[in-house]
């Protein structure tokens, strides 16, 4: 039985080549290495891991998935894909940041923008000079994307934004915002644009930092903006076009999310496979009992399966598919087995698994998140409903 350590190209067919395996073990080396030990600590005192990031910029990382013109990697989805789910077995809240980072801070700007708001910001966000933040979900509107408050009016050369973003990832230290805002209410969903912020830019600041039940490292506050002035020039695509573009980037997002409940899940499963091997108990070793071995089948069987649905979706995305009914599945999948992996981790851990002396109840907290954030299980299940023709 594969622990993890020995998932290799040939189990996933075409799916993945030795080239992604080469980047999981690189990327598996750094994070046990560096990340894994500090996630604790991370955990502990809610600190986002700044040196972390600093180091995932100089290794290519930060830019996987953007082109090389703009000092990223040019590497495929599916590399993208491996690197979170790596990054998130060592630490959960590095990897919702890095997933938000580069899914959200990043690849929008090089998806829909301009060859000069590519040449201006991507070097910066992949190399790790600046953190990028994604800003949709507002106070009172939550899962529905299309009832943004938040509005921006051109006065003259400049946009005007005015409005409140609540649970942004990486909120606090972002150097750069893309933002969601109307341009015309009359219009609904059609009327929503999207815009680059920086920070220090007047109007525009973090007024509330969340305290979390877990990811407690990775940064989660409210974006206002009062009367924040930004140049023309500073709009993402066309006018109207930023629903459209959440959509797209949310597609791409639900595989990373999906990803991030697999490392999770994995470092459970593992933790609690090494565990059911050493506790004592009755005389022999709890991972000789029957129930042990049959929940530890089970978490190994349902973290494969959420693997083959998260590879597939990024194999379909790297093909050049839309990936609305996959990543979503990916995501519902993934992230609703890491809590049930989680949860088991910590039974069989038994009061050990209670206390933070161990790692069970750190990745139980954590995997919750991946239910809840870039659409909610139900809003999955709605998707993926809609793809059926309901």
């Amino acid at each position: 039985m594969q622990s993890g350590a020995e998932i290799d190209s040939e189990s996933f067919g075409e799916f993945l080549t030795d080239e992604h395996q080469a980047i999981r073990q690189m990327v598996r080396e750094f994070a046990d290495k560096e990340i894994a030990p500090k996630a604790a600590q991370v955990d502990r005192e809610a600190k986002f891991p700044a040196d972390t990031f600093k180091a995932l910029g100089k290794l290519d990382l930060l830019g996987l998935p953007i082109g090389s013109e703009y000092g990223g990697a040019g590497a495929d989805y599916r590399s993208y894909a491996i690197a979170v789910e790596e990054i998130a077995r060592a630490c959960g809240s590095t990897g919702l940041s890095y997933a938000a980072h580069v899914s959200l801070g990043s690849n929008p700007i090089y998806l829909f923008g301009t060859e000069e708001q590519k040449k201006k910001y991507l070097p910066k966000l992949t190399s790790g000079e600046y953190l990028g933040c994604w800003a949709l979900t507002e106070p009172g509107t939550g899962s529905d994307a299309a009832a943004q408050k938040t509005t921006a009016k051109l006065d003259g050369n400049h946009w005007i934004i005015n409005g409140t973003k609540q649970f942004i990832t990486n909120a606090t230290h972002a150097d750069v915002a893309i933002i969601m805002a109307m341009t015309d209410q009359n219009l609904g969903k059609k009327g929503i644009s999207s815009f680059v912020v920086e920070k220090g830019t007047p109007g525009f600041y973090v007024s509330k930092v969340e305290k979390k039940l877990g990811m407690r490292g990775s940064p989660t506050a409210s974006l206002t903006f009062e009367n924040c002035k930004l140049p023309k020039e500073n709009i993402l695509g066309q006018v109207g076009e930023g629903y459209k573009q959440a959509l797209m980037t949310l597609e791409g997002g639900r595989i990373s999310i999906g990803a991030l409940a697999l490392g999770i899940g994995q470092a459970a499963f593992e933790a609690a496979l090494t565990y059911a091997k050493q506790r004592e108990a009755f005389g022999q070793t709890i991972g000789k009992f029957q129930l042990i071995q049959g929940y530890l089948a089970d978490m190994a069987t349902q973290i494969q399966a959420a693997r083959l649905l998260i590879y597939h979706a990024a194999w379909l995305k790297d093909n050049h598919k839309r990936v609305i009914l996959e990543s979503s599945q990916a995501k519902l999948f993934a992230s609703e087995i890491a809590s049930r992996v989680c949860n088991l981790c910590v039974q069989i851990h038994g009061g050990y698994g209670y206390i933070e002396d161990f790692p069970a109840e750190r990745y139980l907290r954590d995997a919750k998140l991946c239910e809840i954030g870039e659409g909610t299980s139900e809003i999955q299940r709605l998707l993926i409903a809609r793809q059926l023709g309901l």
